[in-house]
């Protein structure tokens, strides 16, 4: 009797996964559909209320953000002198924490605004002051006009909403988890919204990477142990 020859191809090994593993990286699409109409709808919802709010009701709120922001930095930064951080100019009422970014430049922090370069692009972080020449960029965001773009040690990222095990949800554009998955090193990432947006789980999805900490106007909500 002959030798018998090689396999055509690969063996099958499909009869030795057990019948209840579970890869997380592995997408339903149909679930991926059902994730994404729940977002949008949860993000509608959420806007429609931090817009509701009066203007003295988010001012408090980011005054109380400012400080929850002293004491955590405090903590984890023996100074701030020469620490790089990445701030937002606020839309769609979102928290203005501008007076604390002004402080922290005052403190010796180079601030940095994030810039969108080209769709789908990872952003860009481009120094900012005060006085600094300002165009309309994306969405008709402002940003600077022609400051150095250089790397963040620390990012902060406007919530639209947020969940308990660290995960965002925000315009629904990628933008921000897109740059944290290139940035080497990563930077220290806080996520700052509202309490009242809290949700319990935003599903995240293969791509979505949760922060190290959840910042609201009621203290810190979620932190990472290693961060």
């Amino acid at each position: 009797m002959s030798e018998p020859g090689p396999f055509a191809s690969s063996p099958c090994m499909a009869c030795e996964i057990a019948s209840d593993y579970f890869d997380p990286l592995v997408v339903d699409p149909k679930q991926a559909r059902d994730v994404a109409h729940w977002r949008k709808a949860e993000r509608a919802r959420l806007l429609a209320d931090r817009q509701a709010l009066s203007a003295s009701q988010c001012r408090a709120a980011a005054d109380r953000v400012a400080t929850r922001l002293d004491t955590l930095l405090a903590e984890r930064f023996p100074s701030v002198d020469g620490l790089t951080l990445s701030g937002w100019w606020p839309i769609k009422a979102e928290l203005n924490l501008r007076p604390w970014l002004e402080s922290m430049l005052a403190r010796g922090a180079r601030v940095t605004l994030p810039v969108v370069t080209a769709p789908a692009a990872p952003l860009a972080f481009r120094l900012w002051t005060p006085n600094c020449r300002m165009v309309q960029g994306f969405w008709k965001i402002p940003v600077p006009a022609d400051g150095p773009e250089v790397a963040p040690d620390l990012t902060l990222a406007p919530l639209v909403g947020w969940d308990p095990a660290g995960f965002r949800l925000g315009y629904g554009g990628g933008y921000f988890d897109r740059t944290l998955a290139v940035l080497a090193p990563r930077p220290m990432t806080i996520g700052i919204g509202l309490q009242s947006a809290r949700l319990a789980t935003v599903f995240p999805q293969p791509h979505d990477i949760a922060l190290d900490v959840i910042l609201t106007e009621a203290g810190v909500q979620y932190e990472q142990k290693d961060a």
